[in-house]
């Protein structure tokens, strides 16, 4: 069966109630989209957690190298990543059991979804968290 996101009701309860983002692939350069998507959530009352192994911080936050290293519950796990690399990061999602696996505008992957099919994690793809919040 072909991955389809929740309904535009369940995408706006998500962004009122989940405020503790992991953003996986944030960039610490303020030209690029995932710093300018995080950046504007955090301006917007969420917490931003980077995970990115290749720097040590971004926005003045300290940066993790995995979603595993991240102390305590994540409530969205928001991707910058390319699709290929999706189920990788849905199976250390799995192992965290976030509330939301969230991948970016353009970004989809039908392996990451099924993968996370049986856990209780919603999944969002090829949407922009950014794009969705400001809708609201």
């Amino acid at each position: 069966m072909a991955f389809q996101n929740p309904d535009q009701a369940k995408i706006k309860d998500i962004l009122q109630s989940k405020k503790r983002i992991a953003v996986v692939g944030l960039s610490d350069k303020p030209e690029r989209t995932s710093y300018q998507v995080s950046r504007y959530m955090k301006d917007n009352g969420y917490e931003i957690i980077p995970v990115n192994p290749t720097i040590e911080e971004t926005m003045g936050l300290k940066a993790y190298p995995s979603l595993k290293d991240v102390e305590g519950h994540i409530d969205i796990v928001n991707v910058f990543r390319r699709s290929e690399e999706l189920p990788a990061i849905a199976e250390e999602a799995k192992e965290i059991q976030p509330d939301v696996f969230w991948a970016q505008l353009g970004i989809l992957n039908e392996e990451a979804a099924n993968m996370l099919e049986d856990t209780k994690t919603t999944v969002i793809m090829d949407r922009c968290i950014k794009v969705e919040h400001a809708s609201m």
